[in-house]
């Protein structure tokens, strides 16, 4: 995916979970932060961002803050990104060359997932995950808490449970993580959700991204550690 031109901007704060200042050209401009997660680590004042403008009338802001550099690279922050490149790999089978049909935002009982993959075999339900928290060269989700994120996994287990496949697969829009592993700390719940999923048959996978300030693209298989803080 390609956002065509962005322009680079020095982080001021954030004001809510939606909006911040940037300071660009010399002048704080508000702009719309596509991502509602904490982003505690990357979000630092003095933090070079990249932004995207907007023309549509409805909108309050003109920018959205889709980028940020941090330890020496570019991460992708935009919520949105992750199932926009997802989707845009799968369809040229890079996920599972067998697909022959892909639809997006697919219903089973009561659950919305991101995408319903039809093959010869059969049919899998796949819900995608962007994660932007990496610490000590392990990337983990969730970065706050997602009541959410539990629900999707639950309805992924029922869905392997009335005999379709299901993934639960995690994007990182970033290089350099040994492996992803569930957030206990931030949120046990999901840990032990993601944990029910694969045991029950859900499939897990992990892709990191080659990142650019204008793009994105999904590149290599990353390890997904389930273990437990215990068990390590």
């Amino acid at each position: 995916m390609d956002y065509g031109t962005v322009e680079r901007g020095s982080f001021v704060r954030r004001l809510n979970r939606f909006s911040a200042l940037v300071r660009m050209e010399g002048e704080e401009v508000l702009c719309h932060v596509k991502n509602t997660g904490r982003l505690g680590e990357l979000l630092l004042p003095g933090a070079t961002v990249y932004l995207v403008y907007s023309d549509a009338p409805q909108r309050k802001t003109r920018w959205d803050l889709v980028a940020v550099e941090s330890k020496g690279q570019i991460i992708n922050i935009d919520s949105q990104a992750p199932n926009r490149v997802f989707g845009e790999w799968v369809r040229a089978g890079g996920f599972r060359s067998d697909v022959q049909y892909v639809r997006a935002e697919s219903v089973f009982e009561d659950s919305r997932f991101d995408f319903r993959l039809e093959f010869a075999g059969g049919t899998q339900f796949v819900e995608v995950k962007g994660v932007t928290l990496l610490r000590s060269g392990y990337a983990y989700f969730p970065d706050a808490p997602t009541e959410r994120g539990v629900k999707h996994l639950h309805g992924l287990m029922r869905a392997v449970e009335a005999g379709y496949e299901a993934a639960a697969v995690f994007i990182l829009p970033m290089k350099g993580a040994r492996c992803l592993r569930p957030n206990d700390d931030t949120h046990p719940a999901f840990g032990a959700a993601l944990r029910a999923a694969a045991k029950a048959g859900v499939q897990v996978y992990a892709y990191d991204c080659r990142v650019a300030a204008h793009s994105l693209q999904v590149d290599r298989p990353v390890p997904v550690d389930l273990t437990t803080e215990e068990q390590r």
